[in-house]
């Protein structure tokens, strides 16, 4: 549209012409015309409220009837918080 109006006006007006909304070329016509005739859902769309059953009020914690405590391969967080870096941190000095 903004080729079309350029032709018989100035860049300015033909910008102003094109975004308007009072000047609608055969294609916007057209699609105007298509989102008025679309039908509107028939159907409206239903909500549902989710329900959940009733839960009972109190808990009860059980213990479990065997426990066992696994075995590890040694602490491998403690040793690794008490091990010292192989290196001095880096130094910079700030200027």
């Amino acid at each position: 549209m903004i080729v079309r109006y350029s032709e018989k006006a100035p860049l300015k007006t033909a910008l102003a012409e094109t975004f308007d909304g009072k000047h609608p070329c055969c294609l916007c016509k057209a699609i105007a015309a298509a989102q008025k005739s679309e039908k509107k859902t028939e159907f409206p769309l239903q909500v549902r409220k989710l329900e959940f059953p009733p839960a009972p009020e109190n808990f009860v914690l059980v213990r479990p009837t065997h426990f066992q405590l696994l075995p590890m391969a040694g602490n491998a967080f403690a040793s690794s918080v008490i091990q010292k870096p192989l290196l001095p941190p880096p130094r910079e000095s700030f200027a």
